[in-house]
């Protein structure tokens, strides 16, 4: 009889690990995509426009944010077999920065944060909570927020600078706050436009992205990714840019052996926004505990110099220092023609990796068979 049940309990571990690897249905194929050997791209959702920021619940539902429309998007069911696209929340401000936390839907506007109980449960958005009420802003460049909840069970919003390079008190931070807005703080400074932050799975430090200034040229400045392993640090913007460039107009605003060096400068206008510590198990054993990073692609670098980014990166860690940054996932640029723009990448719970793009409107499952 002992035997019995324990051969009944195997059977059911293996029964359940083998529903949790076939559970996502294969989507259509992203043949244009180029991945490393035994990796797979396929476009798992295709009627999400604008796909910004993504957030899973608890119940399989993913919501997804966008930076214009208004729209926050909710996907039923969207690592199954026929997932539905719904308009949760509309009439919204820019609702880019989206997290969900013990079943509540948060989501920063340009000028303020709210919250969506028990978001899953709902069919159409209730009247939103007001978690902050003002938000940092003043012109609409950089305006839009991204938005996470850190291992601090606190909210961490990014407040990007009204200009290309400017001096503007309590803008290019990034703060963070009680899950009631309460006790609003500034983590760090110095930040010109982070669209990006993660924590590290062992150490619990911040770690964000940032985009660097523009008409300094084609190559110049590099956009950068950065650590935090405290706060108040500053990372210098405007003053300086990439840990050693001093800027040509507001370089007497500070000194850069003050400013906090990037662990990785990244290719130049970029434009780094999501970065992710690997932390599944699917992918080889190699990519834990290594960050990826969506490059949403450059503007404004001339036509003979080419644009750059679209593209998703691998930075290789050693403790935290960078020792490599290599290309990942590459096609969204085909003979400078722009094929897809990737926000955002989330780490599935089989391992895969969730892709926003807010050209294609679409959300990608990346995945390895080996």
């Amino acid at each position: 009889m002992k035997q019995a049940l324990v051969l009944l309990a195997a059977m059911v571990v293996m029964a359940g690990c083998s529903s949790v690897a076939s559970e996502v249905p294969p989507g259509k194929p992203a043949e244009f995509l180029r991945l490393p050997p035994g990796f797979s791209a396929e476009i798992l959702i295709d009627n999400v426009p604008n796909a910004r920021s993504m957030a899973l619940g608890e119940r399989g539902t993913l919501f997804v944010g966008t930076r214009s429309g208004g729209v926050v998007y909710a996907v039923r069911n969207a690592l199954r077999a026929n997932p539905t696209v719904e308009r949760f929340a509309e009439g919204l401000a820019m609702p880019n920065g989206i997290a969900v936390y013990k079943g509540a839907l948060y989501v920063a506007e340009q000028k303020r944060l709210i919250r969506y109980p028990d978001a899953e449960a709902a069919l159409k958005a209730p009247p939103a909570e007001i978690v902050d009420p003002a938000l940092p802003f003043k012109l609409v460049l950089h305006s839009w927020k991204y938005l996470a909840v850190g291992p601090d069970q606190k909210l961490y919003v990014s407040v990007g600078a009204p200009c290309n390079v400017c001096v503007q008190p309590g803008f290019g931070e990034i703060l963070r706050m009680n899950l009631d807005g309460t006790g609003r703080e500034v983590v760090a400074t110095g930040v010109r436009n982070t669209l990006g932050l993660a924590w590290d799975p062992a150490s619990k430090d911040l770690w964000f992205t940032d985009n660097g200034r523009d008409m300094l040229g084609d190559d110049t400045p590099p956009c950068e990714l950065n650590h935090a392993p405290k706060t108040g640090l500053d990372f210098g913007f405007p003053y300086c840019h990439a840990g050693t460039i001093v800027d040509p107009q507001f370089g007497s605003a500070g000194r850069c052996s003050d400013a906090v060096t990037p662990v990785q400068n990244l290719g130049p206008h970029v434009s780094p926004l999501a970065l992710a510590f690997y932390t599944g198990r699917m992918f080889p054993s190699e990519y834990r505990g290594q960050i990826l990073i969506a490059e949403h692609g450059s503007w404004n670098r001339s036509k003979a110099a080419g644009k750059t980014g679209y593209r998703i990166t691998l930075v290789r860690l050693e403790g935290n220092k960078a020792v490599a940054y290599e290309p990942f996932i590459e096609g969204w640029l085909a003979d400078d023609e722009v094929l897809g723009r990737p926000v955002d990448l989330l780490v599935a719970p089989d391992g895969s990796l969730l892709v926003s793009d807010d050209k294609r409107g679409v959300i990608y499952r990346i995945s390895y068979k080996g």
